[in-house]
């Protein structure tokens, strides 16, 4: 099928009157100057590549518009979320996160990274099907329609020499050998890897997370509170960050999530590394956590990605706007990323760091996974198609489906 462009975003630039063949699914050709004699179909309004969502909790949808009604801290939040994870099954566990892979869906989001710690019964006992709850989470993508990256998560402390407490008895296999083989049992390609954080995975297991991470994607939650790290520095005499690095668990092939309260060595480190850092800016503000130095990162060597965490909102286009806001905030300057970084940071790097180099823009050989933006929405009507209206104007209710796709 070939299609006529009348917008389209390539690369950081947006081109007009493009033309493109899909086959199976696959971008065959991008032309820049096409014969409209040839294409079977006009496509009006900005065409982009899908976004990928590369740091999601599903059942922490549950609860927004819940969570607003008195002071607290991420800890008291935590609380919130707990209660929630106490009472899930595979088959709610699969409405839910149904329901919220369709808004991804709907706002423009191909691909997500699911990072997943919720594995067992109640009391801890493991489902007859070991992998249920995971499962569940897979079917759920398939049905709405989503790519997706399972990060089976370890997870088997309260605290740095603290067991499980409470639900915690949910997310742990006891220990990262029993993790590893747990997930080995999934035979399943989409499955990557998830250190919960320093906090929750014992210093002297995570050396076994890595290697059965070995060739796939890792990601962890870095550094996401103080507290962390002063509990950090004072077990291990070591920041997070470098509690990792020890482990081997730093590489191109490792993202670190939220990286909020870093030290100047530590952002040396991870761009040493070559490591992604997805940013959750909705949810990072919404719990408080604080403003983690992006730019930082990458002007070190790290890659910018982004996620909706929690799903206080569902829309990377606000993600990407509260990256540069956060970075404005903290340093009293404008223009600290580039749209072109930012929609980067949404498609192409955000699907590179979930193991789909296949995906992420608008290219030969590239899915055709693709989106259509509005321009005479009421946020778009005027701003004319260009890469800042995609980072600074667009919302996710702007986003239409591609004509034969989603």
């Amino acid at each position: 099928m070939k299609y006529l462009l009348e917008h389209a975003l390539v690369d950081g630039v947006v081109l007009h009157d493009v033309g493109i063949e899909i086959e199976a699914g696959t971008i065959t050709s991008v032309d820049t100057a096409p014969c409209p004699d040839t294409l079977n179909e006009v496509v009006r309004g900005l065409t982009i590549p899908a976004l990928a969502n590369c740091h999601s909790h599903a059942f922490h949808r549950a609860l927004r518009g819940r969570t607003q009604a008195e002071r607290g801290t991420f800890w008291t939040w935590r609380d919130q979320m707990y209660a929630v994870a106490a009472e899930l099954t595979p088959d709610s566990y699969f409405a839910l996160a149904r329901d919220v892979y369709a808004e991804m869906v709907a706002t423009g989001i191909g691909a997500v990274g699911e990072f997943h710690y919720l594995h067992h019964q109640p009391d801890g006992t493991p489902y007859d099907d070991p992998n249920a709850m995971g499962r569940a989470l897979l079917a759920a993508a398939d049905e709405a329609g989503i790519r997706i990256r399972l990060l089976d998560t370890c997870y088997l402390a309260a605290g740095i020499g603290s067991p499980p407490e409470g639900v915690q008895a949910r997310f742990s296999d006891g220990d990262a050998a029993r993790w590893a083989e747990r997930v080995a049992a999934f035979d399943d390609d989409r499955v990557g890897m998830a250190i919960h954080s320093v906090r929750a995975v014992p210093r002297d297991q995570l050396a076994v997370v890595v290697e059965a991470a070995a060739g796939r994607p890792l990601h962890v939650h870095l550094s996401e509170q103080v507290a962390e790290n002063e509990a950090c520095i004072a077990a291990y005499g070591m920041t997070p960050t470098q509690v990792l690095a020890e482990a081997g668990a730093l590489g191109p092939l490792t993202s670190v999530v939220h990286a909020t309260h870093l030290t100047a060595g530590d952002v040396v480190l991870l761009g040493d590394a070559r490591v992604f850092a997805c940013f959750c800016p909705t949810t990072e503000r919404d719990l408080a956590d604080g403003i983690g130095p992006s730019r930082a990162l990458h002007d070190a060597g790290a890659r910018l990605t982004l996620g909706s965490d929690s799903h206080a909102v569902i829309d990377l286009f606000e993600e990407m706007k509260g990256v540069e806001m956060h970075e404005r905030l903290r340093t009293q300057q404008r223009g600290r990323w580039s749209a072109a970084e930012l929609v980067s940071a949404a498609a192409a790097d955000g699907h590179a760091s979930l193991g789909f180099a296949d995906a992420g823009r608008i290219a030969v050989g590239q899915r055709a996974d693709l989106r259509v933006l509005d321009l005479d929405s009421w946020r778009l009507a005027g701003t004319g198609a260009s890469v800042e209206s995609v980072a600074f104007a667009a919302t996710g209710a702007d986003v239409r489906p591609f004509p034969g796709g989603r």
